[in-house]
Formats: structure tokens, sequence, C-alpha cells
């Protein structure tokens, strides 16, 4: 078909002539309203989006001389954060002297470790960023 006959075809049913395929040869086109295929195509995507889930990193500040109840606290925190899907970081500070001994910091990384082993994986391995310690937890696949 001509594509003067195929725009008279389009024009007498009240659709748009809309190219599907220019690079085949001959170039495919197709017969549709325009307006409703490009506003049910938003549609799609905005319930896709809708269905995508965003994951969060949610932060925990830490210091090497915190006391048992804080930690059980931040511990806590930190469940609740896996439970709903977020990643935590968590940061140790380190302040004044404290910045000499990086070591106290990874042992209460490694207990962190330890004690969340059941709900999370270590995604980041602890690393020194200036004057803290870093590590990231994720969520443990269902």
């Amino acid at each position: 078909m001509t594509p003067a006959e195929a725009l008279r075809l389009a024009e007498e049913r009240g659709l748009d002539l809309v190219e599907v395929s220019p690079n085949a040869d001959p170039p495919v086109c197709r017969l549709m309203d325009y307006g409703k295929f490009a506003y049910e195509r938003a549609k799609r995507e905005r319930e896709a989006r809708k269905a995508q889930k965003t994951i969060e990193v949610k932060e925990v500040r830490l210091r090497p001389k915190i006391g048992e109840h804080d930690l059980a606290f931040k511990l806590r925190d930190m469940r609740r954060f896996l439970a709903s899907g977020n990643k935590v970081k968590v940061r140790v500070l380190f302040r004044g002297r404290e910045a000499a001994h990086p070591e106290v910091g990874k042992e209460l990384l490694d207990r962190l470790t330890a004690e969340m082993a059941d709900v999370a994986s270590v995604e980041q391995e602890p690393q020194v960023e200036g004057r803290t310690l870093v590590m990231l937890f994720a969520p443990l696949s269902k």
C-alpha cells in the first residue's frame, strides 16, 4: 500500500498512521489512536514505577566506648531497619585519642556482625574513612 493510500485510510477511520518499524524494508506502519496508545504506555510505566521497591540506606552511628545497654538499642534499631528491607550503614566515630586504636572499633563491628548474622549479611567490609570506620549490612534474601 502506498503512503498516500495509508494516510487516506487512516483519515477515513479517524485514526493516526504510526510508523512501527522504520528500518524494515518496506517500512511497517500501523493504524491506531496514538493519543490513547501514549496514555496507556505512560500508565503502564507509572504502575511499574509504583511496583518498584526503593532500597534506603539507614545509618547507625556508634562510638568505640558505647555502653552495653546503648548497643542493645542500636542492635534493635538495626534489626528493625533490616526487617523493613533497608540496608544499614554502621559508622564507628573516633574522637581524639580513640583514633589511635582502630582495633577497638573493628572488634565492635565484628561483634555486630556476629549478632546480626541471622538477619543480615555483610555487604561491605569495615573500611576506614578519615576518623570513622564504616561497614554496610544488607538484609538476607528471603
